[in-house]
């Protein structure tokens, strides 16, 4: 990977946070009414609101607003919370720890078993087996997360009594219990997610099965589990590659619904009660992360990628 193309895409990664600046901005002033007013409720008086709209800075323009936000924003501050008066980042951060570490763990475990699940159904295209992995994977495709989290909160929790069916605890407070905690929404994510990386992979490994090296690398007798590790597999990678940062880059910043199922206090978490609290410097705060994370994702897949692509690399 030369230096440039690492530049090229460092400078194209700082004009779309801005644009997820200006974005999530627009968004929270589209909203329609007085965010002082719909925080105060409708018994506040005018010097309440006043106050309250002065120390959001609700009573300069537009433009003001924006670049007052944006400059606090990159020096870290993103207010604090009207609910508990807590700054929002370091609450942020927070909660951030106990996403990535569900999603982190989820999205490693389906990679290691879509990887090698789809690429042996390419290698077997057509046969019993690629049948059944593909409808193994389309099935998962087709079920709600939020519902498989359920049926595994009732089965495994509620009948079995195996896992904790509400709270959570912190590695810091007991790993173990911690586990206990994060198991049933880590396989949740792990077979949702299997499903899409599979298929991406057993189509980006057809693809190269056909390509000429592959029959040349055969055609000197090398066995096929030979030709799957050192020619398909590598090859085959970096398509689901960019996959993998998609998903990943969703996950951190999306998976509020199953962190509502499973009662875990996340990211998505905070966002929903932040906006059911209407607590506007939380949500205007988590919103840009959340974008900003997905932004920085894509952002290492891209840098990754030439590892993966010899195409990019000579490019």
């Amino acid at each position: 990977m030369t230096a440039t193309y690492a530049l090229k895409r460092l400078a194209m990664a700082v004009p779309t946070l801005l644009l997820v600046a200006v974005a999530v901005f627009a968004l929270l002033r589209l909203v329609p009414g007085d965010p002082a007013q719909l925080m105060l409720g409708d018994a506040a008086d005018a010097d309440q609101l006043a106050a309250l709209r002065e120390s959001m800075g609700l009573n300069h323009s537009l433009p003001v607003q924006f670049f007052n936000w944006l400059g606090a924003a990159l020096r870290g501050d993103l207010g604090r919370s009207l609910s508990n008066d807590q700054p929002v980042l370091p609450l942020i951060l927070e909660r951030f720890q106990v996403t990535a570490s569900i999603v982190l763990l989820a999205v490693a475990l389906a990679a290691l078993i879509a990887i090698p699940l789809g690429t042996i159904a390419a290698w077997k295209q057509n046969s019993l087996l690629d049948i059944a992995v593909v409808g193994g994977a389309t099935l998962l495709l087709s079920i709600p997360s939020f519902w498989l989290g359920l049926l595994m909160l009732l089965f495994f929790g509620l009948k079995l009594g195996w896992v904790p069916v509400i709270g959570y605890v912190g590695f810091g407070e007991n790993p173990w219990q911690a586990l206990l905690y994060i198991v049933l929404p880590v396989v949740t994510l792990t077979l949702i997610e299997t499903g899409v990386l599979t298929r991406m992979a057993r189509s980006a490994a057809i693809d190269v099965l056909r390509l000429e090296y592959v029959a040349h690398a055969r055609s000197k007798g090398l066995r096929e589990f030979t030709v799957l590790r050192r020619h398909v597999l590598p090859n085959a990678f970096a398509p689901t590659l960019t996959l993998l940062g998609i998903v990943l880059g969703n996950l951190l910043g999306g998976i509020a619904v199953i962190e509502t199922v499973f009662t875990i206090p996340g990211l998505g978490r905070l966002l929903v009660d932040g906006i059911y609290a209407r607590d506007y410097p939380v949500v205007q705060g988590t919103m840009l992360f959340v974008a900003a994370i997905y932004v920085l994702v894509n952002l290492l897949t891209d840098l990754l990628y030439p590892f993966f692509d010899p195409r990019v690399a000579a490019e």
